[in-house]
């Protein structure tokens, strides 16, 4: 994994206003970005690195389920995060 401590902290402290925070939706939806947008680099230049590739698939189904969650209870945030993560266009 690439994120360092600092980097998450800054991720977590950006996105959920604390960095005790953790556990707040957009924070954990933020750091999945992340690591996704990582392995995604990683998959460009190592196209048969299985394992991986499974793994991303795993990542993005865990956010597609945070973010559904977020979009049914917190329409407003939802939209919000979309914009900032540049998740959708």
């Amino acid at each position: 994994m690439s994120l360092t401590k600092e980097k998450k902290q800054e991720i977590i402290k950006k996105f959920a206003g604390s960095e005790k925070n953790t556990g707040d939706t957009t924070a954990q939806i933020a750091l999945l970005t992340e690591r996704i947008k990582h392995l995604s680099q990683h998959l460009e230049n190592n196209k048969k690195d299985f394992v991986t590739q499974r793994s991303l698939i795993k990542l993005v189904n865990q956010r597609r389920k945070l973010l559904n969650y977020l979009k049914a209870h917190h329409l407003n945030k939802y939209r919000e995060l979309i914009k900032q993560l540049e998740i959708r266009k």
